[in-house]
C-alpha cells in the first residue's frame, strides 16, 4: 500500500500516540506494583509481597537501592623503587660494560670478573636491563634468514596427466630372498596402467616397463609428468634418456623427504594389507599370479576413498559421473519412500 504525505503524517502521529499511551500504561502498572509491595511488605515481609505481585526480589531491591554508586578508584602513581640505581650508578655500570677488556664478554662474565676483583656494581639481570634499554642486547653475529619455502606440487586435472611410480619388495620363499614389484599409478584416477615383477631391481627393466606402458596408453608428447623418488632406478640415466625421447616430464621427490611420493606408498599399503596377502611367496610365478588378481580387483572393484568411493577404472575412463548420478537417484528414491527424517 502506498501512502500520501498527509496519510503518512497521520499514521506517524497515531504511532507516536500509541507509544506514549503504552509507556503511560506501563508506568501506571509499575506504580501499582510498587504501592502493593509497600503495603504488603510490613505485614507479610518483602519476599512474600514480591511473590504475591509477581516481581523478582532482585528487581525490587535494585529499584530501592540506597546510596550513590561507588566512585572510581583514584589513580595511584607508581612510586620509585628506593633501591633503584641512580643516574650516576647506571653510568658507572655502563662504563664497566663498555670497558675495552669486556668488549667480547657477556654480562655474566663481567659480573663474575668484577666480583673476583672485589667490586659489586649491580646484579647480572640489572646489567642486562640497562643494556636492553639502550638497545645493546642483540645477536652481534651475522645470521642468515631463511624464508619459508612453498612445497612443490603436481596437479592432475585429468587422467594421464601425472603418473607416479615406485618399487617395493615382496618376500620370497627363503630368508633374504625378495621379488621386486614395479608399479605405475595415475594420481588423478588411482588407476594402475602398468606393473612388473622381477627378481632384481634394474634400470633396464624400469625403462622397459615405462616405455611399454606409455606406448600402450598412447600418451602424446609433452602431456605426461612422471613422478618418482630418488632411487637408483628412478634417477638412472637410461630412464632419463627414455623420458626425454618420449617427451615426458620427469619429477623427483625433494632430497631427504620420505613423504613426497604418497600415492605409490598408499597403493603398496593397500596391497600388503589385503587379507589374502601371504607372509612369503613360494615363487616368482606365485607372486605374479597374486598381483594379477590384486590389480584386477584394485582397478575395477575397489571403491577408493580418495576418489569418492569410485573405482579407479570408472575415474580413468570417464564413467564416474554416470555412477554418481545413478547413486543420487537411488538416494532420492530412498528419501521419497522412506522419509528424510527417518533413522535407519
Amino acid at each position: 500500500m502506498i501512502l500520501t504525505d498527509s496519510a503518512a503524517a497521520d499514521t506517524a502521529a497515531a504511532d507516536t500516540a500509541a507509544v506514549a499511551g503504552r509507556d503511560t500504561v506501563e508506568e501506571l502498572m509499575a506504580e501499582a506494583v510498587e504501592a502493593a509491595i509497600a503495603e504488603l511488605a510490613p505485614v507479610v515481609g518483602t519476599r512474600a509481597a514480591c511473590a504475591a505481585v509477581g516481581r523478582a526480589r532482585a528487581t525490587h531491591y535494585r529499584h530501592h537501592r540506597a546510596g550513590a554508586p561507588p566512585s572510581p578508584r583514584p589513580r595511584v602513581e607508581p612510586r620509585p623503587q628506593p633501591r633503584a640505581l641512580s643516574a650516576l650508578e647506571r653510568a658507572e655500570v655502563l662504563d664497566a660494560l663498555h670497558d675495552e677488556r669486556f668488549v667480547d664478554a657477556a654480562p655474566a662474565t663481567v659480573y663474575a670478573t668484577l666480583l673476583d676483583e672485589g667490586r659489586y656494581l649491580c646484579s647480572e639481570s640489572t646489567m642486562y636491563r640497562i643494556l636492553r634499554e639502550r638497545g645493546e642486547v642483540r645477536e652481534r653475529r651475522r645470521q642468515a634468514s631463511h624464508p619459508p619455502r612453498s612445497k612443490p606440487e603436481l596437479v592432475a586435472t585429468a587422467p594421464n596427466h601425472c603418473w607416479s611410480w615406485d618399487i617395493t619388495k615382496l618376500r620370497g620363499p627363503a630368508k633374504w630372498t625378495y621379488y621386486h614389484l614395479y608399479v605405475i599409478i595415475d594420481i588423478y584416477s588411482r588407476y594402475v596402467p602398468g606393473w612388473l615383477i622381477a627378481e632384481r631391481e634394474s634400470a633396464a627393466l624400469a625403462e622397459r616397463l615405462l616405455a611399454e606402458t606409455i606406448t600402450k596408453h598412447q600418451i602424446a608428447r609433452d602431456r605426461l609428468t612422471l613422478h618418482a623418488d630418488r632411487g637408483t632406478s628412478m634417477a638412472s640415466k637410461p630412464v632419463a634418456l627414455l623420458l626425454a625421447d618420449l617427451g615426458v616430464t620427469k619429477s623427483h621427490s625433494r632430497p631427504r623427504c620420505s613423504n613426497d611420493n604418497p600415492f605409490s606408498e598408499a597403493g603398496f599399503k593397500t596391497l600388503k594389507y589385503r587379507p589374502d596377502f601371504p607372509e612369503r611367496f613360494g615363487s616368482i610365478q606365485d607372486a605374479r599370479a597374486f598381483c594379477q588378481r590384486f590389480f584386477g580387483w584394485y582397478n575395477h572393484d575397489h571403491r577408493h576413498s580418495g576418489i569418492g568411493l569410485h573405482t579407479p577404472a570408472d575415474m580413468h575412463f570417464g564413467r564416474a559421473a554416470a555412477v554418481r548420478d545413478a547413486r543420487a537417484k537411488v538416494l532420492a528414491a530412498a528419501y521419497t519412500t522412506q522419509g528424510v527424517g527417518k533413522v535407519r
